[in-house]
């Protein structure tokens, strides 16, 4: 009789302990940055018409925004161009000139500034002209 009491506690003790543990599965994937799948398709569809409404109100062109946001969809982008020239047509808004160059597109290195420095042939020779005091 205690038998029978015993398996269906067992299999109740091992159901409860999966569904604790996979509760915490968001917990951990929150914790670790992992993102599901329709939550991240979501959010760059978003920033893609976000990028695209920007390009447009900027009088950049399309092409050029393909390319600097390639990361992006493309129809995405062209959702938020077209929503935001009808927009501008409607309340007559004209272009706003971008004040800072376009990023760069990802892939690219920044190029360095050259720095003018002073050959060590030049600064020797001055140093051993230099009077010691």
């Amino acid at each position: 009789m205690f038998d029978q009491l015993l398996k269906p506690m067992h299999a109740l003790l091992i159901a409860s302990s999966l569904l604790l543990g996979l509760s915490g599965c968001d917990l951990i994937q929150q914790k670790l940055g992992i993102e599901a799948p329709a939550v991240k398709a979501a959010r760059l569809d978003a920033e893609g018409q976000a990028v695209g409404s920007a390009c447009r109100q900027s009088g950049r062109a399309i092409e050029d925004c393909y390319s600097i946001y390639s990361w992006l969809s493309k129809a995405s982008i062209y959702q938020g161009w077209r929503d935001m020239d009808a927009y501008m047509r409607e309340n007559k808004l004209e272009t706003v000139e971008p004040q800072l160059p376009p990023p760069q597109p990802p892939g690219t290195r920044k190029k360095k500034p050259a720095v003018a420095e002073e050959p060590a042939s030049e600064a020797t020779t001055e140093q051993k002209a230099a009077p010691k005091q």
